[in-house]
C-alpha cells in the first residue's frame, strides 16, 4: 500500500502541474495538488502501519465512508456520460452556446470545439437564431460573446441569425440571460462540451425551457480528466444549491 498510495501521489501531482501549465483560466488544479498531499500523508502512513493502530469501528467506519463515496461517484459520472452523445433535433428555434475562456482575437480550444459543433448545426438548419452567451471574465481582454460571434460569422454565419449575451459569468447567468433574448418561446438546445451537458440541462430546466435538449460538442483526451472531475464536484454543488 506504501508504493500504491505513493504512485497515486505521483499521478495526482503530474496532473496538477499538466493542469497548470494548460492555463485554463481556472485554479481546479489545486485540487490535484491537495489531493497528491493526502495519497502522500497516505502512504507514509502505510509505511509506518498506522492503519493497524486504530480500533476497528473506526477503521469499519472509514472504510464505509469511502465505499459509499466511490459510489456516489460513480453513479454521477455515469450521469455526466449520459450526455456525451447527445445531438439535438433538427430545426429547433433557437441553440446557445455557452461561453467560455476567450484570448484576444481567438476563442480558447474548448469553445472553439462548442462554436465549430455550433456551426455544422446552423449550417444544417439555417433558419435556427444562434445566441453566443458569455461575459468578460478577469483574465479575458474581451467579452466572450464578441469573440464567438466574430468567429461564427468567418465561418460563414450571417451576423444576421446571431444574437449576443455579453454579461454572464456562470452557466447559469448564461442560461438566463440567453432566454430573455428569445423574442418568443419555442424549442432550444444547449450547445456545450460534452462532459457539461448533462449539468447544463439541468440548468436550463431549473430556470424554465420546458423544450430543450442539449447538443454535445467533444473535448480533447488530456483535458477530460480533470474536467470530469472539476465536473463532478459542480454537480454535486448543484444538487446542494437547489
Amino acid at each position: 500500500m506504501t508504493i500504491l498510495w505513493a504512485v497515486f501521489a505521483i499521478v495526482c501531482i503530474v496532473s496538477g502541474g499538466t493542469v497548470m501549465s494548460m492555463r485554463t483560466g481556472s485554479s481546479f488544479y489545486l485540487f490535484w495538488f491537495a489531493s497528491g498531499l493526502f495519497f502522500l500523508i497516505l502512504s507514509i502512513a502505510a509505511h509506518f502501519h498506522c492503519w493497524a493502530l486504530l480500533p476497528k469501528k473506526i477503521r469499519a467506519g472509514i472504510l464505509v465512508l469511502v465505499a459509499l463515496g466511490a459510489i456516489i461517484f460513480a453513479v454521477i459520472e455515469g450521469c455526466i456520460l449520459s450526455g456525451f452523445h447527445q445531438k439535438g433535433k433538427p430545426g429547433l428555434k433557437y441553440i446557445v452556446v455557452l461561453g467560455a475562456q476567450v484570448f484576444e482575437t481567438r476563442p480558447s480550444r474548448v469553445l472553439r470545439y462548442r462554436l465549430d459543433t455550433a456551426v455544422d448545426y446552423l449550417k444544417e438548419n439555417p433558419e435556427t437564431i444562434c445566441i453566443v452567451s458569455g461575459g468578460q471574465g478577469a483574465n479575458e481582454p474581451r467579452p466572450e460573446a464578441d469573440v464567438m460571434a466574430e468567429y461564427l460569422e468567418k465561418a460563414g454565419i450571417s451576423s444576421e441569425r446571431i444574437l449576443k449575451e455579453r454579461k454572464s459569468e456562470t452557466t447559469t447567468q448564461n442560461i438566463s440571460f440567453s432566454r430573455k433574448l428569445m423574442k418568443e418561446e419555442g424549442s432550444v438546445a444547449v450547445v456545450t462540451n460534452n462532459f457539461h451537458v448533462f449539468r447544463a440541462l439541468q440548468i436550463a430546466r431549473k430556470n424554465g425551457l420546458k423544450d430543450v435538449c442539449g447538443i454535445a460538442a467533444p473535448t480533447s483526451f488530456k483535458h477530460l480528466p480533470n474536467n470530469m472531475m472539476r465536473e463532478f464536484f459542480a454537480e454535486v454543488k448543484f444538487w446542494f444549491d437547489r
